[in-house]
């Protein structure tokens, strides 16, 4: 078989919660945000909830009752709570155990792979730069150019990006918006089990599996 002929295969990645556990470190900005602008803090679970929405959505569900201007500038205090973390050297994100092994036996298997998340360009290719896995994604796309998860935006640039069609690939992340951006793309949505939304949610909003672990994701990619 010449290289013309083997079918591609595009695995979509979300980052926060699917890569890495960012958690802590949005929980933390969100936290400074609310403050700076006068607002009540939301709780850790509920910012967990929000995990993977661009951030004017993201605080406009934290805070429904909250205005226009307050929302600008508790995005804009958000930003720069993330950017002194980061300069400080205080920001975590770590890899989630068995991740760079996936990404490993994939692109060894032939997969194309990217990434469709709620962060900014230059978050992710931080994030991405600073656990050396930038070589393995072929398109990143990001908030800060598309409408927020749900919109299928992000994922139909991945796929044009990556010269692929929807039955070529899978969208794989944590959150009920990941699996909804990909019913609406008509791309498989997989689910991942050590993230921020529940199984029993993953699959009400779409997910056609979800793993509970690293491995069990590759096994299914890769066999299924």
């Amino acid at each position: 078989m010449t290289l013309a002929t083997v079918p591609l295969k595009l695995a979509v990645f979300d980052c926060d919660g699917t890569l890495v556990d960012g958690q802590g470190a949005v929980v933390k900005a969100m936290h400074e945000a609310f403050a700076a602008s006068g607002l009540s803090a939301p709780d850790a679970g509920q910012v967990r909830r929000i995990v993977g929405l661009s951030l004017p959505q993201a605080v406009m569900r934290l805070a429904p009752m909250a205005d226009a201007e307050q929302v600008r500038l508790t995005v804009a205090e958000y930003k720069a709570a993330y950017r002194a973390a980061r300069a400080s050297g205080e920001l975590s994100e770590p890899l989630f155990d068995g991740i760079p092994e996936v990404l490993d036996a994939l692109a060894a298997a032939g997969w194309t792979m990217g990434v469709a998340t709620g962060k900014s360009l230059r978050g992710l290719t931080h994030c991405l730069a600073g656990h050396g896995l930038s070589g393995h994604f072929v398109t990143l796309q990001t908030a800060d150019h598309h409408p927020s998860k749900p919109h299928p935006a992000m994922l139909e640039a991945a796929l044009a990006e990556a010269f692929a069609e929807p039955e070529q690939a899978v969208m794989i992340g944590d959150t009920a918006f990941d699996m909804a951006m990909a019913v609406s793309a008509g791309v498989r949505a997989v689910g991942v089990a050590w993230g921020y939304h529940g199984a029993a949610e993953l699959i009400g909003a779409g997910a056609a599996y979800v793993a509970e672990t690293p491995q069990d994701l590759l096994e299914y990619l890769i066999d299924g």
